[in-house]
């Protein structure tokens, strides 16, 4: 299976990465089709040298079925070369596991509470729509008892 993928360059600490079309069995830094394009992410987001790609030869090799990894999709999406692929971003990962918990339990409690009131709520409007209904034969019960009089 083709993939479009980052191969890594540059020195220790001081990464640059080569957007390449690789079979996915090859090694990340070995063998590749065609290099399309580069990154670096040490550069700010701002300045345009941080990513470099070849547009056509990219189109190229999605149209014959190179599937992009998710971080090549993502700058691909920032290029509007193709759709940005959905979030991947979990912001409960920076928080310490032991507060995570915490609040996973405080989240399963409070649904709890919200449903009681959704459920009192659905009690009180029953008994208003019935009690019309009980009015009723109670006034015809009246005129019935006063008939055998």
């Amino acid at each position: 299976m083709l993939k479009l993928r980052l191969s890594r360059g540059g020195t220790k600490k001081r990464p640059v990465y080569k957007v390449v079309v690789a079979d996915s069995r090859f090694a990340r830094d070995g063998r590749f089709i065609e290099k399309v394009g580069f990154f670096n992410p040490l550069l700010p987001k701002e300045k345009k040298e941080r990513v470099g790609l070849e547009a056509e030869r990219i189109k190229y090799w999605l149209g014959q079925g190179a599937q992009p990894t998710t971080r090549v999709a993502r700058i691909l999406g920032e290029n509007e070369l193709m759709p940005m692929p959905a979030n991947g971003n979990n912001p409960n990962k920076a928080v310490p596991k032991k507060e995570r918990n915490k609040k996973e339990e405080d989240n399963k409690e409070a649904p709890k509470a919200e449903a009681a009131p959704a459920e009192a709520a659905l009690k009180e409007e029953a008994p208003k729509e019935e009690a019309p209904k009980e009015a009723a034969p109670k006034a015809e019960a009246a005129p019935k008892e006063e008939a055998p009089k």
